[in-house]
């Protein structure tokens, strides 16, 4: 049992940190199947979902591992931990104080110069290589996925020394990523495009506040780490200042 807990743990947090994120904000991916699923149906949004998932849970796989040995130095987490704090309260304001659907970022023109590459390389016609091919071109997903897994290492969510639940998390974000697309392709299908641009900017303000919750809350751990190791270093210097004043008042 105490060996499949951890497991348990990471493939649980894999799948909620995917049903979240994957749901909050609605990028290319979201916005691709709410364009597709309306025109051509539930099948071929799913299959753009499909492909999207498939991509962004290699690009979550990636960050486990290949930046696993990275994380384990205290300075690099915590500087992980404090830029993720960041990004998502900066995330979180773009899409609250947003005035249309579309939130342009620095990361856009290099993302979309990336996406036409690839379009132009693979040519992808497939309704699943339309959702693979625009994930693997949005640098925003590779770059949340590395701050995402660096956060869980951190806080011990997800087992760094254990391949078992890195791979019981990646697990869980693809079927949670799985899950959503799977949902938001049968509602759009259904409402035959009748999701206008003002749900979707009200769904975005939500996305905002959401975020902007989750990086209080962020802020909020770090804080109460760096309060319980300055409450240590405190006991620690209290514990060696009577050792101090006992060996100046002993002549020998």
């Amino acid at each position: 049992m105490s060996d499949t807990h951890p497991i348990l743990l990471a493939a649980l947090t894999g799948l909620c940190c995917s049903l979240i994120f994957s749901s909050i904000p609605f990028g290319p991916i979201n916005l691709t199947i709410l364009n597709e699923g309306a025109q051509r149906g539930f099948r071929w949004a799913l299959l753009i979902g499909l492909g999207a998932a498939t991509m962004e849970t290699i690009y979550c796989a990636f960050s486990f591992t290949g930046f696993s040995s990275i994380f384990d130095h205290g300075i690099v987490q915590a500087f992980m931990q404090l830029f993720g704090f960041v990004f998502i309260l900066f995330i979180g304001f773009k899409f609250l104080l947003a005035k249309s659907v579309h939130v342009p970022t620095k990361l856009d023109a290099a993302t979309e110069k990336i996406e036409t590459r690839i379009e132009q390389k693979f040519h992808p016609h497939s309704a699943f290589m339309i959702g693979f091919a625009r994930v693997m071109g949005n640098l925003g997903v590779l770059i949340f996925w590395i701050v995402l897994a660096a956060n869980l290492m951190a806080r011990d969510w997800v087992d760094a020394d254990s391949f078992a639940a890195k791979a019981a998390c990646v697990g869980g974000v693809l079927l949670g990523t799985n899950i959503w697309f799977t949902i938001l392709s049968f509602v759009v299908s259904r409402s035959h495009g009748r999701v206008g641009e003002k749900t979707l900017l009200r769904m975005q303000h939500f996305s905002g506040i959401c975020l902007i919750i989750f990086g209080l809350l962020q802020g909020t751990h770090i804080a109460w780490q760096l309060a319980r190791h300055n409450h240590r270093q405190h006991l620690r210097e209290e514990h060696l200042l009577p050792a101090s004043t006992n060996t100046d008042s002993n002549p020998n």
